[in-house]
């Protein structure tokens, strides 16, 4: 080993000795201080105030384990444990059985139409939940278009309210997650291994059953878990559709808003429960995967196969239904916002007026939202950048564990993080309760993961010979990373940066929660909108909504690359 590799400029540490004081004070170690001290009070102060709060008896303030003991002997409360897995595995299920096919058609066959496919999916998945929930109302509610069409005809269509209702909007909102997972991992799988398969005589869909998708069980288990996790933390959904039917998110939400008075130590106990259980998949998923290889060259990707006419027509329409209905709640709400309204009922005839209702009643919600999710777009970008660096470029036990704080987040349902950040900033020393600031802090801790991992991706692309090129050349460490790496970082900062702009927008749990009059958001107005049944100023910022997910999509192909990654 030469000199000069011995003193990289990249490494610190100098070459024996002892270090003085001074040599720690430099750019990466402050940041990393002042990193840590910034976790320590979003993330690591409120949820340990949330654990806390969860032991208090309500009235008395005493330690008591009484809250605990009440889930697991009330009725009321396990019976929404209950619940929650039941909607959730099953929407898990369905969603994997129709995303795992639509994912090998349409990553191993020339059907037509295979970009629009994919914008289609993205495009269902990256609208909040609650909209596929509020579409399949007007659609298939009590005065839903198909419902007065199917009665018309003296057809009875069975309701959509509750666990029906919840299902059918996971599967066809979260199928999208297995479908992106596993056609990625199609298209890098090495043919070689179902071409040995073939060889010794398994051919057709027992080759896919026992080689193909054992192959990839990683990636499904992964698209599986994020469905799950996903439906665990969805709140707008259950809320809108499940008329009774509780689950987790929801029962938090109602002790902790209840009229008479709320039971924050109950709702903390259930949300401490709550995340006990999306660790606890998350440890079980990481365990299944463990327990096997599933490394492979990858140096022969699959070709894609030429169909014959009729299959080839049958695998598009398959793919197309497939997208076309995930994707029709955009639709049925685009259409929605522009039929004409005399107070909550919808009249024959086309109008802007619930257009013009909006601006004139809800701007502030509609500035609001863009306004919050600038500046925590800024923030994120910044923190992602200062993250990734650190978590690449000086990986140690400390930025590691700096990593899994940043990620922890993302296993965490937005309406927990809500009441742990309310919970913890109700009272002195800092008190954000009712500002833009606690909805600003709840959006970059529940987001940033997006842009982290998009920024480390890019960055480990990067050869570091260029940074070290820049400091020998007299450049700071600081400046060649704002003037040099930061720069070439860009592409992979802002894909990860539309994402989680696309996503904060769309943000219902978390704002739900922490909002007031003042600080309230387009989610929030759609909720409390379609709660009022004025479907029509509903479908209207839900449109607004829509349009700017398109933009943001269409601007994250343009510069982001040609395919979302999560």
């Amino acid at each position: 080993m030469s000199a000069a590799q011995l003193n990289s400029p990249l490494d610190n540490n100098p070459v024996g000795g002892k270090r003085s004081f001074s040599s720690y004070l430099n750019f990466w170690n402050v940041v990393t201080v002042l990193l840590f001290l910034t976790l320590a009070v979003s993330l690591l102060y409120p949820f340990s105030s949330l654990i806390y709060r969860s032991f208090l008896e309500k009235g008395t303030g005493s330690f008591t384990l009484a809250n605990y003991k009440d889930f697991f002997d009330l009725p009321y409360y396990y019976s929404s444990l209950k619940n929650s897995l039941s909607v959730c595995i099953t929407a898990t299920i369905l969603a994997t059985l129709l995303g795992l096919p639509m994912a090998y058609i349409w990553t191993r066959f020339d059907i037509w139409g295979k970009k629009t496919i994919n914008i289609m999916v993205i495009l269902s998945l990256m609208s909040p939940p609650f909209i596929g929930a509020y579409s399949w109302i007007l659609l298939l509610g009590r005065n839903g278009f198909l419902t007065k069409l199917f009665a018309g005809i003296g057809i009875e269509v069975p309701p959509i309210y509750g666990w029906t209702g919840i299902v059918l909007v996971f599967t066809l909102k979260f199928f999208s997650y297995i479908f992106l997972y596993v056609s990625g991992a199609l298209k890098s799988i090495d043919s070689s291994l179902e071409e040995a398969a073939e060889n010794l005589g398994v051919s057709g869909i027992k080759r896919i059953l026992t080689v193909t998708f054992p192959l990839i069980l990683p990636t499904i288990s992964a698209g599986a878990l994020m469905v799950f996790m996903t439906s665990l933390a969805d709140f707008g959904t259950p809320m809108l559709i499940g008329e009774g039917y509780k689950v987790l998110p929801v029962l938090v939400y109602d002790e902790f808003m209840s009229e008479i008075g709320g039971n924050a130590a109950m709702a903390s106990a259930l949300s401490v429960i709550i995340i006990f259980i999306s660790v606890a998949i998350l440890l079980i998923q990481n365990l299944v995967v463990s327990r096997k290889n599933y490394m492979m060259s990858a140096l022969r990707p699959p070709k894609v196969r030429k169909l014959t006419l009729g299959k080839k027509i049958a695998g598009t329409v398959f793919c197309f239904l497939i997208a076309g209905v995930a994707m029709a709640q955009q639709v049925v709400v685009l259409i929605t916002s522009f039929i004409k309204t005399s107070g909550p009922i919808f009249v024959k005839g086309f109008s802007l007026g619930s257009y013009e209702l909006v601006i004139h009643r809800l701007s502030r919600n509609i500035t609001n939202t863009f306004l919050y999710s600038a500046i925590a777009i800024v923030i994120m970008i910044i923190l992602g950048l200062l993250i990734s660096y650190l978590v690449v470029r000086k990986r140690t036990k400390v930025t590691g564990l700096l990593d899994v704080l940043v990620m922890f987040p993302y296993v965490i349902p937005g309406a927990v993080l809500g009441i742990t950040l309310l919970v913890a900033f109700n009272k002195p020393p800092i008190v954000l309760s009712g500002t833009a600031g606690i909805l600003i802090m709840a959006y970059v801790i529940r987001k940033l993961p997006y842009t982290v991992r998009s920024s480390t991706a890019i960055l480990h692309q990067i050869d570091p010979s260029i940074e070290e090129a820049s400091i020998n050349l007299g450049v700071s460490p600081m400046k060649t990373f704002f003037k040099v790496t930061a720069l070439m970082m860009a592409p992979g900062v802002f894909s990860g940066a539309i994402l989680s702009w696309i996503t904060t927008i769309n943000e219902l749990s978390s704002s739900i929660i922490l909002y007031t009059g003042k600080t309230s958001t387009i989610s929030v107005a759609i909720y409390t909108e379609v709660i009022r049944a004025s479907f029509g100023t509903a479908a209207a910022l839900a449109s607004i909504l829509t349009v700017a997910t398109v933009i943001s999509l269409l601007l994250f192909y343009k510069f982001g690359g040609d395919e979302i990654s999560i």
